[in-house]
């Protein structure tokens, strides 16, 4: 969200450019574009609202679906113990986390997104969650559309 945020703004920032330019110009195709150009920047805003929007009634989705896991020595033991991550000791500690979560819930879909596609979309990552019954997402919209699927 924060990257398509800064996206969106710089995005913005240059249609005003050429709103400022077309505004100075008077001929006949300038003012056709400058409407143009503002029927752009209007849908434009229409659209991030949106998204906004739908992005707020997912996560709110997902918060009345999540629960907090809590830190254990169980989890600290398992990233001793599991030979993943060597060089990257939080990606094991939540890799640990959500494993020992999906264990005390077997009966339960298990979701992780996470878009750190370089470490937990690894293949034996991928297979570690599958084995614990854990579907990975590393796209929103992946993980939206699944989501709305499960709402119908």
């Amino acid at each position: 969200m924060e990257q398509e945020e800064k996206y969106n703004l710089d995005f913005l920032r240059k249609l005003d450019i050429q709103i400022n330019q077309a505004e100075r110009d008077n001929s006949d195709n300038a003012r056709l574009l400058l409407f143009r150009l503002e029927q752009s920047r209007t849908s434009f805003l229409e659209r991030n609202n949106e998204v906004k929007e739908r992005f707020d009634v997912a996560f709110n989705q997902l918060v009345s679906k999540s629960e907090m896991i809590t830190l254990s020595t169980g989890i600290f033991q398992g990233t001793l113990n599991r030979e993943i991550f060597n060089k990257h000791i939080i990606d094991r500690v939540i890799l640990e986390c959500i494993i020992f979560h999906a264990g005390l819930h077997p009966n339960e879909n298990k979701l992780f997104l996470s878009a750190n596609s370089k470490e937990f979309g690894r293949r034996e990552v991928i297979e570690i969650l599958r084995d614990s019954g854990i579907q990975y997402f590393n796209k929103t919209q992946n993980f939206l559309g699944w989501l709305q699927s499960q709402s119908n």
